[in-house]
């Protein structure tokens, strides 16, 4: 498995699927990316590890 990976994510904003471009060399992260369809604010928690099955949770800025 690379150390980065991209993985499909639908914005909870506008609905659109935008590819996050994620760094697995942590295997818990969170943070705050701007969806490149609307701009709006997504707040992601993303769980690396297990390199078979990223998961990522996309929500709203003030879930």
């Amino acid at each position: 498995m690379s150390l980065l990976e991209t993985v499909p994510i639908q914005c909870p904003y506008c609905g659109e699927t935008i590819d996050l471009l994620v760094d697995c060399s942590q295997p818990e992260q969170e943070y705050i990316e701007d969806c490149s369809v609307c701009c709006q604010p997504v707040n992601l928690i993303i769980n690396c590890s297990d390199p078979d099955a990223i998961q990522v949770n996309a929500r709203t800025d003030n879930e």
